[in-house]
This record gives structure tokens, C-alpha cells and sequence, in this order.
């Protein structure tokens, strides 16, 4: 076995460029915890957010990635066997220690999913957080019933097509939005029975379909559309925020007396390693391999092109979950 890795470090908050490609050791993994050869990962806007500074309680330098998906190197404590396919999340992942952004990455046997599949590897790639952030948002803090109505806002994004695929799958029905008019296809493609074209504004345009308001609404978008999302909920509705991909994190001016309609319940979803666990990764890979499960993939690029890709996703070029290949 080879003794070094190629792996992308940042050293100082920056743009893309600051991440650089280096030769480091392998990581040695102490029992209790799992060496990954790793052969994908997502991307992910809190991995942007950190590169750029934003993430004051990181130590640098630091190998960023709060997801891979690989083969199991070694596991000293025998939780699982060389070879096996394995997916992993969140736990401090690319913040408190080394993640992902690397050809090996170590992490504790409590936050690893091995899941029994044939898919290809970018595909693979593209789904750890994302499944484990539109399952928890939807099952978890929305506590999606079958035949509810739920709006996703910012569904054009990896999170909300993932979303609109599984809550129709589950029986919801689905409405979705996108401010640009020709992703509609591809909204509907993924599950969504309406389309909203967003303004920034859309209650006016989802009460003519929704007179009461929906169930649900899922809030991938932040702090700059929640207050309109909050007014399509109907009473007794719950609105999650989970994303924030206006890139606004909180309210310059907030009244939430004014904001929050009477008997709207609003809510959040952050993800922990414990909300990965609880993912059935297995039950939705299956449908995926089946077909019943679409996964949209954006760009594909490998590891020597992290810079690219960082910005591939801060310009939102992708058009679906960016992976990239060890």
C-alpha cells in the first residue's frame, strides 16, 4: 500500500483558488474508526462557505468535505471489511477534522453506511448529504403525510430535485420553483406537479392554485424568500428551512409577530451524522438503480479540478449535484 495521498488543502479563506492540491500521509485509522479509499464526493455549499471564510471555528490548514463515498481500507475495531462500499457524512467532516476532499479520509465507524450496490461511482458521489438533507427536511422536520401538499422553494437546486422525487414518491403532491422558466421540464421531471416561476414573491401565485396554502413547505433558498414562503403555508402548515442558497443567513430587520402567520409553524433542518445514520441509503440506492429514484447529476470533475469546480458551484452553473472523482 502506498504511504501518501494526493489531497486538497486550504490554508487561508479565499477564492477557488485557494485550494491546493498537496501530497500528504494516508491517515492511520485507531479503533473506532474506518480508512476510506475514497472514490467520490459531493459538493456542497457549506464546504463554499467555509472556503470562504465563513466558518470561524474551522482550523486551518484543513482538508474540506463533509461527504465521500468509497471502499473500506481498514476498520482496526472489525465494524466492517476491506472492500466494502461505504458512504459517509457530516460528524465534523471537513470542519473538525480532515474530510472527503482527499484520496483516503478517516472517520469514526459510527458515522459510515455501507450500502450493496452496482451504481457508478458518480452517481454514488452525488448522494450522502443530499439524501440525508431532503429525507431529514421532509421526514424529520416537515413530518411529510402522504397525500400532503408541499412547495418547494429553490427546487431546481440538488436538494430540492431530490426532495420532489421522494415526496412523490412518498404520495405528496408536489409544487416546486425555479426563477428560471425553462427548468420547468425539468421540475417536472423529478416529481413536481406545479411549477412556480419565483420573482422572490410567488404567494400570490401559489394561493390561485393553493387557496388555503399548502401543507409544507420545504425553504432551500433562506432568509431572503422565507418570509413569502411563510405566507403560503395554510394554518397549522410548517414551513423547514434548511438551505441557504441566496447566501443570506439572517434577517437585517425580523418581527416575528409580523412574519409569522397565526398557527404557521416554522422550523429548521441542519443534518448531524446521527440524521445521516437514521437515512435508509440502501432503500433509496435500490430505487435509484431501479429508476423510481432520479438522482440529477450536474457536472463531473476530478480531483486535480477542485478549483474548477468550487467555481462551478459558486456561479450555480452545475444544474444538478456537482461530484467529483478521486
Amino acid at each position: 500500500m502506498m504511504t501518501t495521498m494526493k489531497a486538497v488543502v486550504m490554508h487561508e479563506a479565499g477564492g477557488p483558488e485557494v485550494l491546493k492540491i498537496e501530497s500528504r500521509a494516508i491517515p492511520t485509522s485507531q479503533s473506532g474508526e474506518v480508512l476510506i479509499q475514497v472514490k467520490a464526493f459531493g459538493l456542497n455549499r457549506s464546504e463554499l462557505f467555509t472556503r470562504q471564510g465563513h466558518s470561524p471555528g474551522v482550523k486551518l490548514p484543513r482538508v474540506l468535505g463533509i461527504e465521500a463515498v468509497g471502499l473500506v481500507e481498514e476498520a482496526p475495531g472489525g465494524e466492517f471489511h476491506k472492500g466494502d462500499i461505504v458512504v459517509t457524512a457530516m460528524g465534523g467532516m471537513g470542519r473538525q477534522f480532515d474530510g472527503g476532499y482527499a484520496e483516503y479520509t478517516s472517520v469514526p465507524a459510527t458515522q459510515v453506511q455501507v450500502v450493496k450496490t452496482e451504481l457508478a461511482w458518480d452517481i454514488l458521489g452525488a448522494i450522502p448529504e443530499m439524501l440525508q438533507t431532503a429525507w431529514g427536511s421532509l421526514f424529520k422536520s416537515l413530518r411529510l403525510e402522504k397525500g400532503e401538499r408541499v412547495l418547494i422553494r429553490g427546487g431546481t437546486t440538488s436538494v430540492g430535485l431530490a426532495a420532489a422525487a421522494i415526496a412523490k414518491g412518498h404520495g405528496a403532491l408536489v409544487a416546486a420553483t425555479t426563477r428560471n422558466p425553462g427548468r420547468d421540464g425539468l421540475l417536472r421531471a423529478s416529481g413536481a406537479d406545479h411549477v412556480f416561476i419565483d420573482t422572490g414573491s410567488i404567494v400570490e401565485e401559489v394561493r390561485k392554485v393553493f387557496p388555503e396554502g399548502v401543507d409544507k413547505v420545504l425553504e432551500l433558498v433562506g432568509t431572503t424568500t422565507l418570509k413569502d414562503s411563510l405566507r403560503c403555508a395554510k394554518q397549522r402548515g410548517i414551513v423547514c428551512m434548511t438551505g441557504i442558497v441566496g447566501n443570506k443567513w439572517s434577517f437585517d430587520d425580523f418581527a416575528p409577530m409580523e412574519a409569522i402567520p397565526t398557527a404557521v409553524s416554522l422550523t429548521t433542518y441542519a443534518g448531524e451524522s446521527e440524521d445521516f445514520m437514521r437515512t435508509p441509503l440502501q432503500g433509496l440506492v435500490e430505487n435509484i438503480a431501479a429508476g423510481t429514484l432520479h438522482v440529477q447529476l450536474g457536472r463531473t470533475f476530478h480531483l486535480d479540478e477542485i478549483v474548477e469546480a468550487h467555481r462551478c458551484m459558486e456561479e450555480n452553473k452545475a444544474g444538478g449535484k456537482i461530484v467529483v472523482l478521486t
